[in-house]
C-alpha cells in the first residue's frame, strides 16, 4: 500500500482501528490483563520485550487482517521492532492494516479540568524515522475531565498545533482530546468540545484534514457534524474504560463513528492459552468490533 491506497482504505475502508500503543505506566496494566504477573520481567526492557511478544501475537494471528482491521496504532517500541523478521509497520502492511504511531509523551498535571500533553522535544525527529518505516500517522492524546471552557479551548487547540507538525512531514495526525466517561460534567464537556473542534476544523487549510478520536458522546449522534466536516479524514472512537460489549452498543449508536479500541479488543486474550484458542478469542473480539464499526 502507498500513501494513497492508506488514505483510501482509512477515508471508506470497512472496519476498525485497534490500539495496540499501551505504553509507559499502562504496560504492566495491559501485562496483567494478559495473565503476565509483575514478577515475570526484572527490568523495562524485559517489561517491553514482554509486551511486544504479546503485541507481534496479535499481529501474526489469522484473525487480524485488513479485512476487518484497516489500521493499528502502535507504541514507538513496537513500531521500531519486528515481527518474524520484518519491520512491525511492514507486517502490518503486508496484511493490509495501515499503520499509526502514537507520539504523545504522556499527560501534565491537571489544571483548569483538563490534563495537556508534555513537551515532545524530539518530535521531529521521531515523525521522519516513522514515515521512512512506512507508517501513514500518528495518534496524540489529551484528558478532558470537567467543562471547563479555557481547558478545553486549550487542549484543542495544542491538539491542533500538533497536529500541524505532523501534517508537515506528509502524515495523517489522529486528534485524541479524550474526555473522561467518569466525569460528572460529561455532557457539557461533548458540547464545548465540539464547538472548539470545529473552530479549529474551519481553521485548517483548504487541502488539510486530520483525523479525530473522541469519547463515545453521552447523547448517540453528537459528533455527527465532525463526521461529516470536509477537514475529517474518519472519526474514531475510543473504549474509554467501558467493557467490549458495551462500548459496542454505544459505538453502534453513533453514525459514522468507527472503533479504536485497546483494552476492549484484548481483554479476553490469555498469555497461556494455545494459539488456537488465542485466534478464535481474538476474532471473537474482532467480530464484534467490526459489526459495530459497520453499524
Amino acid at each position: 500500500m502507498n500513501t494513497a491506497d492508506m488514505t483510501a482504505k482509512i477515508a471508506a475502508g470497512q472496519g476498525f482501528i485497534a490500539a495496540l500503543d499501551q505504553s509507559g505506566g499502562s504496560t504492566p496494566k495491559a501485562l496483567k490483563g494478559y495473565g503476565v504477573d509483575e514478577g515475570a520481567w526484572s527490568n523495562d526492557e524485559e517489561m517491553f520485550g514482554l509486551i511486544h511478544e504479546m503485541r507481534s501475537r496479535i499481529i501474526r494471528s489469522k484473525a487480524f487482517t485488513g479485512d476487518r482491521v484497516i489500521g493499528a496504532i502502535l507504541f514507538e517500541r513496537t513500531m521500531d521492532g519486528s515481527v518474524d523478521g520484518k519491520p512491525t509497520p511492514a507486517a502490518l502492511i503486508d496484511k493490509g492494516v495501515v499503520p499509526f504511531i502514537k507520539i504523545d509523551k504522556g499527560l501534565e498535571d491537571e489544571a483548569n479540568g483538563v490534563q495537556m500533553m508534555k513537551p515532545m522535544p524530539e518530535l521531529d525527529a521521531l515523525l521522519a524515522r516513522s514515515k521512512a518505516l512506512g507508517v501513514f500517522g500518528t495518534k496524540e492524546r489529551s484528558v478532558i475531565n470537567s467543562a471547563n471552557r479555557e481547558g478545553i479551548a486549550a487542549v484543542v487547540a495544542q491538539q491542533f498545533e500538533v497536529g500541524q507538525q505532523v501534517l508537515s512531514h506528509g502524515m495523517m495526525p489522529i486528534i485524541e482530546p479524550e474526555v473522561n466517561i467518569k466525569s460528572e460534567t460529561r455532557a457539557e464537556c461533548d458540547a464545548i468540545l465540539l464547538e472548539e473542534t470545529l473552530k479549529q476544523l474551519d481553521a485548517l487549510g483548504s487541502d488539510q484534514q486530520v483525523m479525530l478520536k473522541l469519547s463515545l458522546p453521552v447523547e448517540a449522534g453528537k459528533f455527527d457534524a465532525l463526521v461529516d466536516h470536509s477537514k475529517v479524514l474518519r472519526v474514531v472512537a475510543l473504549s474509554g474504560g467501558y467493557k467490549r460489549p458495551e462500548a459496542c452498543i454505544e459505538l453502534a449508536k453513533n453514525r459514522g463513528i468507527i472503533a479504536s479500541f485497546s483494552r476492549a479488543l484484548l481483554e479476553d486474550l490469555r498469555h497461556q492459552m494455545s494459539d488456537d484458542e488465542f485466534d478464535a478469542s481474538l476474532d471473537e473480539a474482532i467480530e464484534a468490533i467490526y459489526k459495530a464499526s459497520i453499524a
